[in-house]
């Protein structure tokens, strides 16, 4: 029954239909993956897209953890004997797992504190003469007599009476209700204020200047500066705090507790009520609230690397090429690596074209030889260490030896990682690793994804502030979206390699291991059915998998299809209603797409006892066979020529590569060593929230040079009013 409720709430909250809902729930309950149920059980969820669906799990996840903490803690109250009836219902009425913890706290055990000390001297009926505030008339001092206990270092009715405000104190701060209210004024007046503990000259030298004499208000800070202000604040260049008008929050708080102001206790409630929000409940609430602005700038950050990564992984691939990758250095040379069209390694070697050899015209003259021996078609320049140097030389040799080929900058982030990983020793075991990194620039023009899987998505530089953030959630997140584009794309069966199978829906790391194993015994696959013969993959992994794996030469069509094996059937059906048979699917590609644009897809799915979406999904696989969804997307910018910061002006229009999206603007690579910022407020003439609404990681722009600080190697470009 838990799960109906969840699913009720989720359909109210997600404002999907309750059914369709109850199903995605099922689903998941059931273990099922995401891009499973997004993909080949539309029918069942209502088209619940792959997003939504992550979002789901998520919300269930915590709904499921909500659930049960409430049960643990009604239990563990239960077993101090302290639970009542009306307790227990406002905790089973709880709506957010902090709610549990306020209700918990007042129970939780505690290290020995003050107001535990003061109840081990039997100070607490003191303290609650006190607290109900029934006494208007007498002296507190004469009741506090009778606790006097000098065995306990109770010897004075001041003694007594401080221990019992001890009590009170610790009591107001653990309070739920006085908790709430702190907590609304903390984020409504609260300033987060930060201040350099180096000197001006130094602190102007890092990236923390502008927080060397800062302040904001707390419910206004972005996710960025959060992250920033963090890390000045680890590295020590920074002290944080967050400051709110206390003396209101007190007499907030006061006119909460003090309900018989005329009572004998109520200076002494006051005074610890007083104690208690300063001593205990401010620093708690702000060790509270930092640590929420930090989930909430991780929460960005990772939302912003996980679409940057999407964008950078759907890159469109670069067919039919011989890449020549180059792995540029200084001290210990630019190491080339050539691959054919299908990636296969064809020669290796090193260069020596900058200082401190500067051996440029051997390195040019070795250049030539390979670009001529393997009919080089393309040229990828990793873009770290002496790149803009090897792009000039590059560029010359082109240049002068009048060579038709072009040249493309390419994100080398995560090479050196993946070049001393387990996974490049296995797969270039009699190479250096220095040399692997060539090969992975040169296979990253080829095709982005299967090359980018083998590094861990972290090392992808394309975020912000990615290694401040909670390792274990960026690291879920990262696997979520390469496993999304994966999918989305489809897995060659017969050449992807391990690396690339783990991330097919339903699929481990040794089941991959299990199905590249067998291929490589047995031969190609020419069926998916085939695969039920691979160690522990069973009839459910089967399910799961079969319809993300490709065989571009399978006995059947439909093999290179996302038609799911459960659907042949109904595949072969509709063809047959255009007048067609499967075995000339790959002939006639042209005349069935056009036989099929005019397939009414609802009445076919009422004559066939189908789904419409599955009708629709069939229908379109049936018209592309073998398509990749990305080569919808521009291609891939290569150049012939190179320009130098010098070369630019204010004013000048280029075109360039998005490489970075972040919270304030976007980073773009326009062929100079330094890449331009386009800020947030520079992006459209139209207002933006953030740049993902308009860019994404991999796009071609067209900018416009607003600013050159040719000092610092800053660049800022404007994408307004360019033409």
């Amino acid at each position: 029954m838990q799960e109906i409720n969840f699913s009720e709430r989720l359909a109210r909250e997600f404002k999907w239909p309750l059914q369709g809902t109850v199903q995605a729930v099922q689903l998941l309950e059931e273990g099922n993956t995401i891009p499973f149920i997004a993909r080949y059980r539309k029918e069942a969820t209502g088209e619940m897209d792959e997003e939504t669906l992550r979002r789901l799990a998520e919300r269930l996840e915590y709904l499921q953890n909500l659930a049960k903490r409430k049960e643990e803690v009604v239990r563990l109250i239960g077993e101090q004997g302290k639970l009542t009836a009306e307790l227990a219902e406002v905790i089973k009425a709880a709506e957010t797992i902090r709610q549990v913890e306020d209700l918990y706290r007042p129970f939780r055990p505690k290290r020995r504190t003050r107001a535990s000390i003061a109840k081990e001297k039997g100070l607490e009926p003191l303290a609650r003469l006190m607290a109900d505030q029934a006494l208007t008339e007498g002296d507190l001092a004469s009741f506090a007599l009778e606790y006097l206990h000098p065995d306990l270092e109770v010897n004075s009715p001041e003694e007594a009476l401080a221990g019992a405000r001890d009590i009170l104190a610790e009591e107001a701060a653990d309070d739920p209700a006085l908790r709430r209210i702190a907590r609304k004024i903390f984020y409504e007046k609260g300033l987060l204020v930060t201040k350099g503990l180096m000197k001006e000259e130094e602190i102007n030298l890092t990236p923390f200047a502008m927080y060397a004499q800062y302040q904001e208000p707390v419910r206004e800070i972005p996710p960025h500066r959060i992250l920033a202000i963090n890390r000045g604040e680890k590295e020590e260049v920074l002290q944080v705090k967050i400051t709110l008008p206390e003396e209101e929050m007190i007499t907030r708080l006061l006119r909460q507790v003090l309900t018989n102001p005329a009572s004998i206790g109520a200076e002494q409630v006051k005074e610890a009520v007083t104690d208690g929000a300063r001593r205990l409940l401010f620093p708690s609430l702000e060790r509270e609230i930092r640590r929420e602005l930090t989930e909430k700038g991780e929460k960005q950050a990772i939302l912003v690397f996980s679409r940057n990564l999407r964008n950078l992984l759907l890159q469109p691939p670069v067919r039919g090429q011989v890449v020549l990758g180059i792995d540029p250095g200084f001290r210990t040379g630019c190491k080339v690596a050539v691959v054919n069209d299908t990636g296969k390694l064809l020669e290796i070697g090193v260069i020596y074209p900058h200082p401190p050899q500067k051996q440029e015209q051997a390195a040019a003259e070795k250049l030539k030889q390979i670009i001529k021996k393997w009919q080089v078609t393309a040229i990828a320049i990793g873009n770290g260490t002496a790149s803009r140097e090897t792009e000039v030389f590059v560029a010359a040799l082109l240049q002068a030896e009048s060579l038709n080929l072009k040249y493309t900058i390419v994100s080398e982030a995560g090479a050196s990682v993946y070049s001393a990983s387990k996974l490049a020793r296995e797969e270039f075991p009699e190479l250096d690793l220095s040399y692997r990194s060539g090969v992975s620039i040169a296979r990253r023009v080829q095709d982005p994804l299967a090359e980018l899987v083998k590094i861990d998505p972290q090392a992808i530089g394309v975020g912000q502030y990615q290694h401040d953030v909670n390792a274990k959630e960026l690291s879920q997140a990262l696997e979520g979206v390469v496993e999304s584009c994966v999918n989305t794309v489809g897995v060659e069966l017969n050449t992807a390699s391990p690396a690339l199978l783990q991330y097919v829906a339903g699929l481990s790391p040794s089941v991959a291991k299990a199905i590249v194993e067998r291929r490589e015994k047995e031969g190609k696959y020419r069926l998916r059915k085939e695969l039920a013969a691979v160690p522990r993959l069973g009839e459910r992994t089967f399910q799961q998998c079969s319809g993300f794996l490709r065989i571009a030469e399978g006995d059947n069509p439909l093999e290179n299809t996302p038609v799911h094996p459960e659907s042949y059937q109904l595949a072969e059906q509709i063809l047959a209603m255009v007048g067609f048979e499967l075995g000339v699917l790959a002939l006639k590609e042209k005349e069935i797409r056009e036989a099929l644009g005019k397939l009414d897809e609802v009445e076919a799915a009422q004559k066939l006892g189908a789904g419409v979406p599955t009708v629709k999904d069939i229908k379109e696989a049936l018209q592309r066979p073998g398509r990749d969804p990305r080569e919808d997307l521009p291609p891939v910018l290569f150049r012939q020529d190179v320009l130098s910061l010098e070369d630019l002006e204010e004013g000048t229009v280029l075109t360039g590569v998005v490489r970075n999206v972040v919270d304030f603007g976007a980073f773009v690579d326009i062929g100079v060593k330094q890449d331009g910022l386009v800020h947030l407020s520079q992006l459209s003439k139209q207002y933006i929230k953030h740049p993902l609404q308009v860019l994404a990681v991999g796009d071609i722009v067209k900018v416009k040079v607003l600013s050159i600080d040719r000092a610092r190697g800053r660049i800022g470009l404007t994408m307004k009013n360019v033409e």
